[in-house]
Parts: C-alpha cells; structure tokens; sequence
C-alpha cells in the first residue's frame, strides 16, 4: 500500500508539471476529489489494523498536501505566464497620438448617502456634529448606561488599545455625550462618523463601517415627536410610497425603545429571500432618551426629556441601492462604484 501512495504521488506530480489550467483541475479531480486515488485509499483506511491504519493515513495525507502543493504552484506559474502574455499582446505605444477618456469623477456611494441625510435633517433643524473615533470607556459606554458587566464591553466585539482606558468607538452614541457636556439644551444634532466591532466580515457585516446617530433634548419631547422625524425622513430618503412600523425594542441608553422596519425594496413588501418572506426589514434603532445618560451629563431629567436614534449608513445604503454584499463598498472595483 506504502508503494502504492509513492507512485501515486509520482505519477500526479508527473502530469501536472506539463498541464495547462484546464487539466490541472481534472488531476486534482483525479488525485484528490470524491472518487480520487487518494480518497479511495483514505476511505478503506478502516480495513487495515491499528498500526497500519495510523501509517497508511499519515501517509496517505502527507501525499495529499504534496499534491496539492504542487497544483497550486502549477496554477500560480501558469497565471504568470498568461498575465506575461496579456501584457506584451496589450503594450501601448507612447509614441503614437491617442487621447484617454477621463470619467467624471463622483463621490463613494457611502459619502453620497452621509451627505444625502445630513442634507434631510439640516432641513429639519438639526445640526451635524462631529466625534472622535478613538473613546473612553466612559464615554462609550458608561455614560451611556451601559455597566461595566455588559456584553456589550467584551472583547469579542471591541477594539480596546493596548494599556490604554481607550478603544476605537462600537457607535457614534458618544458624540451625543459630547455634545450635550459643550452646550445646554434645547439640542438637534446628528453625528455621522466610523465606527469599529470586533466581528468577522460577511455579505451583511464588515469590522469598519459607518453610523449616523441622531439626538433632540427639550422640554416636553414625546415618542410622538420622534416618530414625526423619522416618518418625515425615511419618506424624503427612500419615496412617500413606502411603509413605515415602529415596534418595541430594547437599547441601554433609551427607555422605551424601538425598532423602525421598513417595507422590503427588493419585493415591495411581498416577501422575499432579503426579508426572510416577511415583507419588512429593520432599518434603525430609537428611543426616549434615558434619564441615566441625561443625569451623566449633568441635564435635569426632570425639566428635560429626549429622544435619540442609530442608522447603519451601510445598510440604509444597501436598501436604497438594492446591494446584496457589504464588501462591495471596500473593494474599490470602479465597475460597481461607477454606478454611482
């Protein structure tokens, strides 16, 4: 069986040093895949006794690593040579007279979308302030309500800096901190900036994106006040065609809270694969403001009330645009960004 392996390991490496990228994949198919030499051999590995068996498989899986090594180096060579190839069949003659086509050039879709909602809410009163994105743990957290046995301060989901009090912020919610210890009330801002969460990157979720945090202090501010502002924004932002729900949530720095659903784009409300065939999809997080952050930062919760709201600028831009893949804004491919 040992010699078996080796001249399997032979023959392989033999056919994939002359191989082109097509014949390539059908070695490894042949080698390496469902019904591969090597499969075969690892799946009868439980005919043979202890000893042989841990022998056989060591070697069997040595073999496979040497093989695959090998196609990959093959591949790499083989896409090298075609990009050499590429290159000399496209060289450009300096020499000659030909005029390049510039593009007008425009702003990334994620600054489109900053901009577009500051623009909606400066209309309606507020204010753009600006954060820092490096923060204290009070200010990110505490003063916020959230304890120092919250979930939300594991490590697990923030960036904190190394012997230092401080981390990258998880939000834009310590902007309205800021704010509100510079100036007494009556307060309108909105804090767009990047944020950071320590979490792995998919089609829906990327460690770095972007928040717009939103805040009112006054005397006599009710819900009925927020949801006037964000019914009148979200039908500037997206049409007055589309559909609005306000259902109760829970957030540590607003009591009550709420999450705003809006009707699915991609169906129209329908029900689709987007909106898990319920017709609606979260688009921001709200509430009154609780009277912990007010007393932080020295407001009288009594005399005063609030309200305070968080929109991804990511997701409402992937709503809007109908784009099914977060990573899409990062990978500066000008194909997708000349879109917009």
């Amino acid at each position: 069986m040992n010699n078996n392996i080796e001249e399997i390991v032979k023959e392989a490496i033999l056919q994939i040093k002359t191989a082109d990228l097509k014949t390539v994949e059908n070695i490894k198919i042949k080698y390496l895949g469902k019904n591969g030499a090597l499969t075969q051999i690892l799946k009868s590995l439980s005919n043979f006794s202890a000893k042989d068996r841990k022998n056989i498989g060591s070697k069997a899986n040595s073999a496979k690593s040497v093989i695959e090594n090998e196609i990959e180096s093959r591949k790499e060579t083989l896409r090298k040579t075609l990009l050499e190839e590429k290159m000399q069949k496209e060289k450009l003659d300096y020499s000659s007279d030909f005029y390049f086509p510039f593009s007008k050039g425009s702003f990334h879709p994620i600054m489109q979308t900053i901009q577009d909602i500051c623009s909606i809410f400066k209309s309606l009163g507020f204010s753009v302030a600006q954060g820092y994105e490096i923060e204290t743990q009070w200010y990110n957290f505490e003063a916020l309500n959230i304890p120092k046995n919250h979930p939300a301060r594991d490590v697990q989901d923030t960036f904190y800096l190394e012997g230092t009090e401080e981390l990258l912020r998880t939000h834009t919610s310590p902007g309205q901190i800021h704010v509100m210890e510079s100036q007494k009330p009556p307060v309108r801002v909105i804090v767009p900036g990047r944020v950071y969460r320590n979490e792995a990157s998919d089609a829906t979720h990327f460690s770095t994106f972007h928040q717009i945090e939103g805040l009112a202090v006054d005397e006599d501010i009710t819900f009925v006040d927020l949801k006037a502002v964000l019914s009148d924004f979200i039908h500037k932002f997206f049409g007055y065609g589309i559909d609005i729900s306000f259902r109760p949530s829970h957030f540590q720095f607003t009591e009550p809270s709420a999450e705003v659903d809006v009707q699915c784009v991609f169906c129209n409300g329908k029900g689709c694969r987007v909106c898990k065939n319920s017709g609606w999809i979260e688009l921001l997080g709200c509430g009154i403001v609780h009277p912990n952050v007010l007393k932080a930062v020295n407001y009288d919760s009594e005399k005063y009330t609030g309200y305070a709201f968080g929109l991804g600028v990511e997701r409402i831009t992937m709503f809007k645009y109908g784009i099914d893949d977060i990573r899409l804004f990062y990978e500066n491919d000008l194909r997708f960004l000349k879109q917009f």
